[in-house]
């Protein structure tokens, strides 16, 4: 192998000539799915995804009415050039297939879905969606679905949860839901309004989780996407948060307030300073491998395969490969 290729991952090779798996996403926004006005202001913005909510932003007495309010709404969402991946209630609620009905049409690029445990839960949702694609006559398998890890379960399974179906293309960490089944409180509260470094480990309690998921995802060729931060008029709170999903592998974050768009997107793209490194990267080692060396130094640093697959990455990451 030269020291320009970039090894794939065995996701990878099994899905060369299927797009949906490329599709890749810096910032995803929430909408409170039983609220027109929100969906019809939220065309004005644009995140990678439009996210739909009809499961926690939702109150119980307003579940069946979001359905048809976010069903009407997901066509003025598509129209803007955007995904829409509804998010649908979890499996424990009874609501999944209903939802599903509901909201999954030719438009909508996958579903939502939260409190995933295990791989036998993916077979349940991936049993419902197959029976409504073929209902609506929607080809079979193309809609994808994106599950949450918010339990101690979910964490302990994730690589199976990542590997259990073809329509897993994205897995999401929620850190809400997971501080709860835990037992432990949360501490993002703690941050300061007035821009404060923040412990730059993030909370303790969610670090092995985050970790476990990021790493699960690369292993599976899935993207993994971070759990929203909740503060959303704390900016470098949310910067802070940002650099440290970035760091752990996330490739992407859940918004849930307009203003946390632009941040977001920032943060997960490669900046001009890391991408022309890249490229004095590669360049060096094409010119070491045409003078038949297997190593170079660079800036005082030794560079071989794995900072030339880093520097790979980083054009990936900024849609330049």
């Amino acid at each position: 192998m030269s020291l320009t290729d970039r090894p794939q991952t065995s996701h990878e090779k099994n899905h060369m000539t299927t797009s949906p798996e490329d599709i890749r996403f810096r910032s995803l926004l929430f909408v409170p799915g039983n609220r027109a006005d929100m969906l019809q202001k939220a065309t004005r913005n644009s995140p990678g995804a439009f996210i739909p909510d009809l499961e926690d932003s939702v109150p119980a007495s307003e579940k069946a009415a979001a359905r048809g309010i976010a069903a009407t709404a997901i066509p003025a969402l598509a129209a803007t050039g955007r995904r829409v991946l509804p998010r649908v209630n979890s499996l424990p609620t009874g609501l999944t297939a209903d939802d599903i009905a509901a909201v999954v049409t030719r438009e909508v690029t996958a579903i939502s879905i939260g409190k995933i445990s295990g791989p036998d839960d993916i077979a349940v949702v991936e049993a419902m969606l197959a029976a409504h694609e073929r209902a609506a006559d929607i080809e079979t398998g193309s809609v994808g679905i994106l599950p949450w890890i918010e339990t101690a379960a979910g964490v302990v399974n994730v690589t199976a949860i990542c590997e259990a179906s073809q329509r897993v293309r994205w897995i999401a960490f929620g850190a809400e839901d997971f501080s709860a089944d835990m037992g432990f409180a949360r501490s993002v509260d703690t941050a300061s309004e007035d821009g404060a470094e923040a412990d730059p480990y993030g909370e303790p309690g969610l670090l092995y989780a985050r970790s476990a998921v990021a790493v699960a995802a690369r292993a599976a060729g899935v993207q993994a996407l971070d759990t929203p931060f909740v503060k959303f008029r704390d900016e470098a709170g949310l910067r802070a948060d940002c650099a440290l999903a970035r760091r752990i592998g996330f490739k992407g974050k859940l918004a849930i307030h307009p203003a946390q768009i632009d941040v977001i997107e920032e943060a997960f793209r490669p900046s001009a300073q890391e991408i022309e490194r890249a490229r004095r990267v590669l360049a060096a080692a094409e010119e070491a491998e045409q003078a038949g060396r297997g190593s170079l130094s660079l800036d005082d640093e030794m560079v071989d395969a794995p900072v030339i697959a880093r520097a790979h990455n980083v054009l990936r990451d900024a849609g330049l490969e």
